[in-house]
């Protein structure tokens, strides 16, 4: 199976990098811009031909949540308009696709862990262009998956595990939110998924028209809790200190829980998904290396 990997520079597609070749019958094909930029319609067509490509990981986003309310434009493109050219691309050629999205198509305001089926409500231009990009999976005629993910970290670009560990290293003290609630995402573990369910016969549960999926790792944390662990693992002397959210302004909402219930992507594929806490410290032990 040749396999385009878009948005191949980020997080997830530097981890699917390094993965891959430990799948004997996956190939990939990495492309980011200025190579491919999935908003051009004619290059997503003739890269999909040229390259003969079975299947795709979407790992193209625009990701900057509060630049995004000023620059609704080019979210639009990356996020959802660059989402439809890929979907009509694959149609052609009855290919495959695997997704990635976001726990910010939620607004927050659940008491318990978020299911596939919940209704989305994104409140802020990010969340909002990436449920467009779901709906254009969702109402193609291939075969995908939508996987939502959250707070997603890794060794590679900036994140928030790499901030915290240079301001830890640069500060006494810093203030961090406690009053937003999730799951921290090793993207190395994300990276995994999406390769096992491309490699295997897990990729019979690749349905029609978008069946939506959410990863995550296990546990629940706070912005706080995170980066007081981040500290912990660094071997770093930084006090954290918990603020809430109306104590730092931003120019973008986001929700004040956005925990993913997983049951599903675990019953269908088969994984196991590793605690936040594991994973967190692999990282950083990856990072110091």
């Amino acid at each position: 199976m040749r396999v385009l990997i878009t948005g191949s520079n980020g997080q997830l597609g530097s981890e699917i990098k390094e993965l891959y070749t430990k799948y004997d019958n996956i190939e990939c094909i990495f492309k980011d811009l200025p190579e491919l930029d999935i908003y051009d319609a004619d290059s997503v067509n003739s890269l999909i031909s040229d390259e003969h490509i079975n299947a795709v990981i979407n790992c193209a986003a625009y990701t900057s949540v509060d630049k995004a309310e000023e620059n609704v434009e080019i979210a639009e493109r990356v996020n959802s308009i660059g989402v439809y050219n890929l979907v009509e691309a694959l149609d052609k050629i009855n290919g495959k696709l695997i997704h990635i999205s976001t726990d910010y198509v939620f607004d927050g305001n659940n008491l318990q862990p978020y299911k596939e089926s919940d209704p989305t409500c994104p409140i802020s231009v990010y969340g909002k262009t990436k449920r467009a990009g779901e709906l254009a999976v969702i109402n193609g005629k291939i075969d995908a998956v939508v996987i939502r993910t959250s707070w997603l970290y890794s060794t590679f670009g900036d994140n928030f595990v790499k901030s915290m560990l240079k301001l830890g290293n640069e500060k006494q003290s810093l203030n961090v939110i406690s009053d937003q609630v999730g799951t921290p995402t090793y993207a190395r573990n994300l990276a995994k998924v999406c390769l096992e369910i491309l490699s295997s016969s897990n990729k019979e549960n690749i349905n029609k028209n978008g069946k939506i999926y959410h990863y995550s790792n296990e546990g629940i944390a706070s912005w706080y809790d995170f980066a007081v662990l981040i500290m912990e693992i660094g071997g770093l002397d930084c006090k954290v200190n918990p603020i809430q959210t109306k104590d730092y302004p931003t120019l973008a909402k986001r929700p004040r829980y956005s925990v993913l219930n997983k049951k599903k992507i675990k019953a269908d594929f088969k994984i196991e998904i590793p605690n936040w806490e594991e994973s967190l410290k692999e990282c950083i032990i990856k990072l110091k290396q």
